[in-house]
């Protein structure tokens, strides 16, 4: 008995297991079967877009098209108008020489008739009057008519070789793209921002330029974010736990048309923005407070963050444009807010000066950094090595730090007595003029 209620057991047991199999294979069957159906929307959608823009596009190339060979069709007309014009002009006025002519020759003939044929004894004044007008008049001088070869004959050469030309280039106008030769490739979650990563997936495209654009999901409009010849940017100024639509296109080598846009991706962060602490005299913050300006107040300490916002792992950079440096300058990180001190050079805290030395915990380092120049960024990344028992009541703890700086660095291990899964940054400037983004 004990044999077969274990035998009932293990077919229980492996029935349970082959529902629960069941179960997952048919998730993983109406997971792909979503997939498909997105599939099949996308091919749709796409298809439906692009024969609207193929159609608008179309459309408008016929109006412009009939406007232009309306305005040529004006233009030559008008040619013809003027020629016609200069051309009659010169034969109108000699019409009207020759008309004249005409009527001072019927003039003459009357006037010499009624002297030939008049009363005898006024026949003599009459005729030297008469003879005198003529010889005045120069009857054998005429006026010159020219000839039919030598006044224009007005004629349209049109080259019917333009429809071959407009044929041609019709029939090689526009293309349809199955697939865009770029697309995006991943998004990296930042505190208030997001960095997006994209790859080129045509062999034969040689990109020159990408163009990334986004767009909140809420919003129908997408606009330019970064162009340039880099594969990834920073986009800043992400609202937390919000989705984003993004997408990239190319443009080819020595081309001026942009590819067709990749498939239109959404991502989000959920890490909130860096911030630095409102309200200490010496700095003025932008209005997202992620930006700081050391200003002309003689009031000096350090300026921290709002929160310990900056997680191991992840990587703090800042930004900034350089005043007069000072050797207790400092960018950097620290386990805690501390008043009264006016640089992060102290306990507790890892940074670097204006100057590329790089204190921890209030030590100086034999290795150095390049000094910091206006432009360039400061980076910090670190990592957790535990060398002990951590709980709430501290312990050995070590973090891996890596600064970066004007393309060198410098790495080693920043060592504690309590764990730390969070930490502050801050900033301090002897002089006025320096300003510094975090991000």
């Amino acid at each position: 008995e004990a044999a077969g209620e274990a035998e009932v057991r293990l077919l229980l047991q492996e029935a349970r297991e082959s529902i629960e199999a069941a179960r997952s294979y048919r998730r993983e069957l109406q997971q792909r079967l979503r997939g498909l159906h997105q599939a099949r929307e996308q091919i749709k959608d796409s298809a439906t877009l692009t024969r609207d823009v193929l159609e608008q596009h179309f459309s408008d190339l016929k109006g412009t098209l009939k406007k232009l060979l309306d305005e040529r069709l004006t233009s030559l007309l008008q040619e013809v108008d003027v020629i016609e014009q200069e051309s009659i002009k010169p034969l109108d006025e000699c019409q009207k020489l020759i008309e004249h002519g005409v009527s001072t020759a019927d003039d003459l003939l009357r006037e010499g008739e009624s002297a030939v044929d008049g009363d005898v004894g006024q026949q003599n004044e009459k005729l030297c009057n008469f003879t005198k007008k003529a010889l005045h008049i120069q009857l054998d001088s005429l006026p010159e008519v020219p000839s039919l070869v030598d006044v224009p004959c007005l004629s349209a050469q049109l080259d019917d070789c333009l429809l071959t030309i407009l044929k041609n280039q019709i029939f090689r106008h526009g293309t349809v793209a199955s697939r865009p030769p770029v697309q995006l490739e991943e998004f990296v979650e930042k505190p208030g921002g997001i960095l997006v990563r994209w790859c080129k997936v045509d062999d034969d495209f040689i990109p020159q330029d990408y163009r990334l654009q986004y767009r909140k999901s809420t919003a129908s409009h997408f606009e330019d974010v970064y162009v340039g010849s880099e594969t990834e940017f920073m986009v800043l100024h992400i609202d937390p736990n919000v989705d984003y639509q993004f997408r990239v296109c190319a443009r080819g080598d020595g081309r001026q048309e942009w590819s067709p846009w990749s498939v239109p991706q959404s991502g989000r962060t959920t890490l909130v923005p860096h911030e630095w602490t409102a309200g200490l005299e010496g700095y003025s913050l932008s209005s997202r407070r992620n930006i700081a300006l050391r200003n002309d107040s003689q009031s000096c300490g350090v300026l921290y963050s709002k929160a310990p916002t900056y997680f191991c792992g992840q990587t703090l950079t800042f930004r900034q444009t350089v005043g007069q440096p000072d050797r207790r300058d400092s960018l950097g990180v620290c386990v805690e807010q501390r008043n009264g001190d006016d640089s992060l050079q102290r306990d507790k805290a890892v940074c670097i000066s204006t100057n590329g030395a790089v204190f921890v915990n209030g030590k100086e380092m034999t290795n150095q950094l390049p000094a910091v120049t206006s432009g360039s960024t400061v980076t910090f990344d670190m990592e957790v090595v535990q060398l002990g028992p951590c709980s709430n009541e501290g312990g050995n703890f070590k973090l891996r730090v890596t600064i970066s700086s004007n393309n060198r660095e410098v790495v080693f291990d920043w060592v504690l007595d309590q764990c730390c899964g969070s930490l502050y940054f801050g900033c301090s400037f002897s002089y006025p003029g320096w300003k510094v983004l975090v991000f």
